[in-house]
């Protein structure tokens, strides 16, 4: 994930280097890494680098527009993006900017994967005692 960072990087200074991005537009985008507030929420664009995957959106508070505006942010610097804890208000909302975004509705989550899926590392186990844990199940 470093590399796609790193690459994000390059394009915006080889854009000013190029005359396409003014030095003001170049500062504007360096002054959100790591960290952008939306004045409802304050994203983590780094947290992919230190925990090996995106900031996860807690979806319940949030109106659908929120949740939406959110995973826009997100999704220009990642090809991933999980909203938990949300309804169909909101995917609804995310579909209009990301209508690749899928809804989980027992787990009452919002997934988006741009691009394919990395090899998986492993194998993990979810184990629920009865019905009434399908749903954090399904979240795990």
């Amino acid at each position: 994930m470093v590399a796609v960072k790193e690459e994000a990087l390059k394009e915006v200074l080889l854009a000013f280097q190029r005359g396409e991005m003014t030095l003001e537009d170049v500062l504007a985008r360096l002054r959100h890494l790591p960290y952008e507030d939306l004045g409802f929420a304050k994203l983590d664009h780094h947290r992919h680098l230190r925990q090996g995957f995106p900031e996860v959106v807690f979806g319940q508070g949030k109106t659908p527009e929120q949740i939406a505006a959110i995973v826009a942010r997100l999704l220009e610097h990642s090809a991933l993006a999980l909203v938990t804890r949300t309804e169909e208000a909101a995917y609804a909302a995310v579909r209009r900017i990301a209508p690749e975004a899928v809804y989980h509705p027992q787990a009452r989550m919002i997934t988006i994967r741009r691009g394919a899926p990395p090899e998986p590392e492993g194998l993990i186990a979810v184990v629920s005692a009865g019905t009434a844990d399908i749903p954090v199940a399904e979240e795990a």
